[in-house]
């Protein structure tokens, strides 16, 4: 009783410090009440006779928004907002900018925390992080007292309203299924510890339970990810990183020091999580994020059960961060998809969700707080989307979708075994893209012609650094064994711009995908590169090498590329190990090279049309930035017209021209592709039986024909799309 007395008084102290702190004019604390009503529990700036007399549902006004979103607002001019809802009582008109917080704790939402100010203006992330901190600790004591005092009890959010978070597909799929919330552990029940040695011992034991486990999961890993040596590597730097004696004796010495072993840990992680939050480099977060999982996992081994117990098959697990360890012990629990925060193209969660072809969204930044385990998730990667609580209509439209792609995917499969040639009797060509040892064992199960981009460095990248000369001669030679005579282009190594190995000097950059990349990277280190295409060389001997280099920006740096991809070859020809026959390409990826075509097509074998990089520095739009997403379509204007130009000069030069990346993995993108000429497109494995099928039921003679008519008649450097759309609609084209 004389805590729930004294709480008006320690929140009145409370906005009264932060308004001094943040330089606010105002700090309001608002409370959940029954019936998701959130009522003014102290201000410091409005007037006082408001506090308990203004109230806003939740979902009204920008307070009552940002509590069903479980979402920051930071907001300049917050009275022209659409959800601004005035309360005359608050006197809030004279103040322009605003900053709400929700308080949560364990995915569930006790109030919101808000400032404002006079001047508009944007809160910068030093005041929006300490502002959360607060709302951290608030929800504490909110909690501690079972609520805010009249009856209120913490609300979940799952009786508000469905949330939809945006982010980035990894890895294809749509789910559906209960969300589970990663690393949501009970509170520490006590922080020092009554018996220091019983800590220390228990430490100990957890710590070698946790090691064994991992040596469990290693050696389990060929069964669980189709025999992938990446995987079995990612785990293998991961186990390093476990066992790294830093972390570890830093716990220990704060058991030493008069700590829980549970509270050793947590602190341990609290310093990683402050250490991520000031690292850009995403080589050396990813490090952190595995010791931050490997402390996760220590803290089950102290509590004596995993996180994945007890969870029924078919769920989506939401994390900010995930180590591989982790993954394969909830894949083996029965997950179903997986979304996370922090992910990217090339972190270790990533590698292993590929290869155990898991639906991988990354972004929607958020969501993990905004969810209550148990409640209705939908994960769509195909359109980078996750809907928590969906409407009951949304629910039945996915699981419809989802029936009808599962029945597809099955009709799917007797058309892989067939030629993609098209009704009116052309031969194409449809490869896929492969970077993994694992991706190879789907090449005859696709029915691909081949491997139409293999991407080197993702192997590089899984492995944690530059492999020895004679791994890397393996790895390549294997690739083209289990290509069992299928053609394979390799591409040469492209790190930079998020792609980074650690001990590489990269060094920062404003803008890392216009920076030092790719082929720029191998030329300023000829050695790197010599040294790969040797391996290369030597993998394929007595076959046909297949070698592309990638952003070429001028035909003098693919000449100098060409120029040590002949030296090898030389050297090793006169030791009898050189391939029977070696093919150089470029990648065309920079719009500058579209300028230099002719002196181009003089120098190499074959071209290869990179659509992502090529699209994004087209239209000068990051291709990972989800606002502008969808701005800028491929099938505009203005990419078909390049596209046509480049297949036309490689016609009448006699050099193939092929298109790999995302455009092509897309049905009615890739029949544009085809239709203004190119007639090899290289995709994701599971995009190749749907692009035959496309092929089999497609009349590309009238379709060209069609598209040039439809390509002369555009103005403007609109988009295309529901034209061609249309015309596929009516001939009745398998989209």
């Amino acid at each position: 009783m004389a805590e729930a007395e004294a709480l008006p008084a320690r929140l009145n102290a409370l906005v009264r410090l932060v308004a001094a702190e943040l330089v606010t004019e105002v700090c309001s604390i608002y409370v959940m009440r029954p019936g998701e009503i959130l009522e003014l529990a102290a201000t410091e700036g409005l007037r006082q006779d408001a506090v308990h007399r203004t109230r806003l549902r939740v979902g009204e006004g920008i307070v009552g928004t940002a509590a069903a979103q479980a979402a920051c607002l930071n907001l300049p001019d917050a009275q022209n907002h659409p959800a601004f809802a005035y309360r005359p009582e608050t006197g809030e008109e004279a103040y322009a900018s605003m900053l709400a917080v929700p308080v949560l704790r364990a995915g569930q939402v006790l109030g919101v925390l808000a400032v404002q100010n006079r001047s508009v203006r944007r809160y910068d992330e030093d005041e929006v992080e300490a502002l959360e901190t607060v709302a951290m600790l608030l929800a504490e004591i909110i909690a501690g007292l079972g609520g805010a005092g009249e009856g209120a009890a913490p609300r979940p959010l799952a009786t508000t309203l469905p949330r939809v978070f945006e982010g980035i597909g990894l890895t294809p799929g749509v789910v559906l299924g209960p969300a589970v919330r990663h690393g949501v552990r009970p509170p520490q029940t006590s922080v020092l510890a009554a018996d220091p040695a019983a800590e220390r011992a228990r430490l100990a034991a957890a710590v070698a339970a946790m090691q064994a486990g991992l040596d469990a999961l290693v050696a389990a890993s060929a069964g669980l990810a189709a025999g992938s040596a990446e995987t079995r590597e990612v785990l293998e730097a991961y186990r390093l990183i476990a066992a790294d004696s830093g972390w570890l004796k830093r716990i220990e010495d704060a058991v030493a020091a008069g700590l829980t072993a549970e509270a050793a840990v947590e602190r341990e992680m609290a310093e990683l999580r402050a250490r991520m939050r000031r690292v850009q480099d995403p080589y050396l977060r990813e490090r952190l994020a595995d010791l931050e999982d490997a402390a996760g996992r220590l803290l089950d081994h102290l509590a004596g059960h995993s996180a994945a117990a007890g969870l029924a098959p078919g769920f989506v697990l939401l994390a900010r961060r995930l180590g591989p360890a982790e993954l394969l012990e909830y894949h083996g629990r029965g997950l179903a998809g997986l979304l996370l925060e922090e992910g990217s193209p090339t972190a270790h969660a990533t590698i292993i969700a590929r290869a155990l072809d898991v639906p991988l969204l990354a972004g929607c930044r958020g969501a993990v707080d905004a969810a209550v385990g148990g409640e209705t998730a939908v994960l769509d990667a195909d359109e980078g989307r996750l809907i928590l609580k969906p409407e009951s209509e949304i629910v039945a439209g996915y699981e419809s979708a989802i029936a009808a792609r599962i029945a597809r995917r099955a009709a799917l499969a007797e058309v892989a075994r067939l030629a993609p040639v098209t009704a009116d009797g052309v031969r194409v060509s449809v490869m896929m893209n492969a970077g993994l040892l694992a991706d190879m064992a789907q090449l005859a199960a696709s029915g691909a012609d081949g491997i139409g981009l293999f991407r080197t460095e993702i192997a590089w990248l899984a492995r944690g650094g530059l492999p020895d000369a004679e791994a890397e001669e393996a790895f390549y030679a294997r690739v083209v064994e289990e290509a069992g005579g299928r053609p394979v282009l390799f591409r040469t190594i492209d790190l930079g711009g998020d792609k980074l190995l650690p001990g590489f000097p990269h060094g920062e950059e404003e803008n890392p995908a216009l920076g030092w990349r790719s082929l720029r990277i191998g030329l300023d280190r000829p050695a790197m590169l010599r040294r790969q295409l040797r391996a290369m060389l030597r993998a394929t001997a007595g076959r046909t090498l297949r070698v592309m280099f990638p952003m070429v920006t001028t035909v003098e740096e693919f000449r100098a590329a060409k120029a040590m991809l002949r030296a090898e070859t030389a050297a090793l020809r006169r030791s009898g190990r050189a391939p029977e026959q070696v093919l150089a390409g470029a990648m065309l990826e920079v719009p500058a090279l579209v300028w230099q075509l002719p002196a181009l097509l003089d120098e190499v074998d074959f071209l290869s049309i990179g659509s992502n990089d090529l699209t994004q520095f087209l239209f000068a739009a990051d291709r990972g930035n989800p606002r502008l997403a969808g701005r800028y379509d491929f099938l505009s204007a203005p990419v078909l017209d390049l596209l046509a130009h480049v297949a036309a000069a490689g016609r009448a030069a006699g050099v193939p021209v092929s298109l790999c990346g995302e455009a092509a993995s897309r049905p009615l993108e890739a029949l544009a592709v085809l239709g203004i000429g190119i007639g090899t497109v290289s995709m994701p494995a599971g995009a190749v039986p749907a692009v035959k099928a496309l092929v089999r039921s497609l009349d590309l003679d009238a379709f060209s024909r069609f598209l040039a008519g439809l390509r002369r008649s555009a103005r403007g450097g609109g988009s295309l799309r529901t034209e061609i759309a249309a015309w596929a609609r009516d001939h009745r084209l398998a989209l």
